[in-house]
């Protein structure tokens, strides 16, 4: 029997697709117009290539149930995929796209792109993996201040382009340029975001040394915890700089023949104990 195929429909006649109302729920996408003129198509997974994802942290168990929902009820929402010197790089759904592997899918439904900038494509994937499973902060960090190093642009650009506050675009911008260390423990400790950005906020000296120490370590993981630490430590270091003081005004004294001054009403020195 030979196989029907339908006719070729030339590019310009291929029908747009509204994501929104194929899929029968709203999309959480920036800018839809980035999305205008997809092509839902089926792509073989083989032929799918995985790049760099904004998503960096994936939880297996998340995945193997996925993909037992996609083996009950197929794949409800397509990947999004960008064709591209004859290749489908992968832009949205890799967690899809792995349990989609998981049970050994050979093909999958796509919504194929072509023609986009890395600017457009940057910003998709960011929307796309943000109203998904909660993305870490950290990873939403990275994602922000990739796509600026990528396109160069302002807070106020990227607040137009993303979709999110001024303000989160900042505090993002903070930790993404944060060492990588600190980035890490974030997620291996579960770090609230605002120790990160008032760790970053504190001036270089000793007691930021030493909380980027306690951070890495996991032993500050709370707001209150660095409040605390901070508070301590600072009442440390003073009474340490005050010894330091006295003992250098007693050896002046002592070359000099004169007497040292009294502070009165000051407590007894400690040292700086971290």
């Amino acid at each position: 029997m030979v196989k029907e195929f339908a006719p070729r429909v030339s590019k310009n006649k291929r029908e747009t697709i509204d994501l929104a109302q194929k899929l029968g729920f709203d999309f959480k996408y920036a800018d839809e117009r980035l999305l205008k003129g997809a092509n839902l198509d089926e792509i073989n997974l083989s032929d799918v290539v995985v790049k760099d994802q904004v998503r960096t942290k994936f939880n297996d168990d998340s995945i193997k149930e996925l993909a037992q929902n996609i083996q009950v009820n197929g794949l409800i929402q397509p990947l999004v995929v960008h064709k591209s010197l004859g290749k489908y790089v992968l832009i949205c759904g890799e967690r899809r796209y792995r349990a989609m592997v998981l049970i050994g899918k050979k093909t999958a439904p796509c919504f194929v792109l072509s023609g986009k900038t890395q600017e457009e494509l940057m910003a998709i994937q960011f929307s796309e993996n943000s109203s998904r499973e909660a993305l870490h902060y950290i990873d939403r960090a990275n994602g922000i201040l990739n796509y600026q190093n990528a396109t160069g642009a302002s807070e106020r650009k990227i607040q137009d382009a993303l979709g999110i506050s001024k303000s989160e675009v900042h505090r993002s911008l903070l930790i993404g340029k944060l060492p990588e260390e600190i980035k890490d423990a974030a997620k291996v400790f579960d770090i609230e975001k605002y120790v990160l950005v008032e760790f970053d906020e504190l001036k270089e000296n000793q007691i930021k040394d030493e909380i980027k120490t306690r951070i890495i370590s996991g032993q500050i993981t709370k707001r209150l915890h660095l409040s605390k630490t901070i508070k301590s430590l600072s009442t440390n270091l003073d009474s340490f700089q005050m010894r330091e003081k006295t003992s250098a005004e007693s050896k002046y004294s002592q070359k000099t023949g004169t007497r040292p001054k009294k502070n009165f009403g000051k407590n007894t020195p400690q040292e700086l104990s971290f």
